[in-house]
């Protein structure tokens, strides 16, 4: 089976056949972006692209960048001033003003990882008028002409993941207002708070829902980095649990399936994700990065969700000795077994300190002990 036909057979989204083999789609992409700007790739992969390395070290391609719409805001200014490493961001509305500002730093640059945003837009009561007026006013425009000749690049080698954002209440914390003053303000000021997330909640069902649904994309990634820390259980239940269950059973009856980043520590939180509805935690890390293993995740999850993960990226790199790293795939191999509903990738991406040997010997692995009888 080709690449794209064992994802779509391990999310039974194909034609009924199921995988012979165990999915090998690690990400590489920021190790390859980090070597490739310093100019240290390995001689071996000199003047290749990251799809011809990943081609060449037997692993499917990860096919994440593809984009199903475009959206915009009406009616508003958006200045931009940049000082140094220091990027701030103005909107000017009709009914208000908002700023965030965010920092570069030398590091994040080497690796091609986004910069750090470090002052959100919602800083005072008033705030809260001109977020939702940004929202309301945000509309989505078909691009799936884009999206075709994006898949076609992408061929039998991979399945796009299409990502459309985060669900609401994780945005509310994570770019509206930083996860501390969000709680805070959900403290002080409960009914901004429940009317922005619930105006949220019915833009995207009225405005996005659709244009994604009705779109030739297959699997959409709605949601990142929920944790046991800053997304606890009982926040997770009220606020996040009955969006997810609505978007997934809204794109289940187009025939679509649904994913979400599980790259942090969802150990006090993986009942909920197994009741979200979504089809597939993508990324999921395990020990020793977070205290839930492998097998502990599958256990809750069950045989109706398909995780994708299992290599912790530390494991990948000179820190782990090549005999801990064996004793480790040993571990996962005997964790995912029969292989069913399973998709093998690091959580969450080879990082430039990863050796490329390790990849290469997982590959081999995947071929002597991930092929189903």
């Amino acid at each position: 089976m080709t690449e794209r036909e064992l994802q779509l057979a391990t999310l039974n989204a194909g034609d009924g056949r199921k995988p012979d083999r165990i999915p090998w789609m690690p990400r590489l992409e920021i190790w390859y972006t980090a070597h490739y700007l310093a100019g240290t790739l390995p001689e071996e992969f000199s003047g290749m692209r990251l799809g011809e390395i990943q081609k060449a070290v037997g692993v499917g391609k990860t096919a994440r960048t593809g984009h199903v719409f475009t959206s915009r805001v009406k009616g508003v200014e958006v200045h931009e001033r940049r000082e140094g490493l220091l990027t701030y961001y103005d909107y000017v509305t009709p009914v208000g003003s908002v700023s965030k500002l965010v920092k570069r730093t030398p590091e994040l640059d080497a690796a091609g990882i986004y910069p750090l945003e470090v002052e959100h837009f919602i800083k005072k009561p008033e705030d809260f008028e001109t977020v939702m007026w940004i929202v309301e006013n945000t509309e989505y425009f078909p691009a799936y002409e884009q999206f075709i000749d994006y898949d076609k690049g992408v061929g039998d080698e991979g399945l796009p993941m299409i990502p459309i954002g985060d669900v609401p209440f994780h945005h509310y914390l994570e770019v509206y207002t930083g996860y501390e003053k969000g709680y805070l303000d959900l403290f002080d000021y409960p009914a901004k708070v429940e009317r922005l997330l619930d105006t949220m909640w019915q833009v995207n069902k009225q405005k996005m829902w659709p244009v994604a649904a009705n779109s030739p994309g297959t699997l959409f990634l709605h949601g990142a980095h929920f944790s046991s820390e800053t997304t606890p259980a009982n926040y997770f239940g009220e606020f996040m649990l009955p969006y997810m269950q609505d978007f997934a059973d809204y794109m289940h009856s187009h025939d679509k399936k649904v994913a979400h980043h599980a790259d942090n520590d969802t150990s006090s939180i993986i009942e909920l994700l197994r009741d979200s509805r979504y089809d597939m935690h993508e990324c999921f890390v395990t020990n020793p990065m977070v205290p839930i293993t492998l097998e502990e995740g599958r256990k809750v999850l069950g045989d109706d969700i398909v995780v994708f993960g299992g290599i912790p990226s530390v494991i990948l790199e000179a820190t782990t000795s090549d005999e801990q790293f064996e004793i480790y795939l040993e571990e996962i191999f005997d964790a995912v077994k029969p292989g069913d509903n399973f998709i093998l990738g690091i959580a969450d991406n080879m990082m430039p300190a990863s050796m490329m040997s390790r990849v290469k010997r997982i590959s081999e692995l995947v071929e002597q002990q991930g092929t189903y009888s």
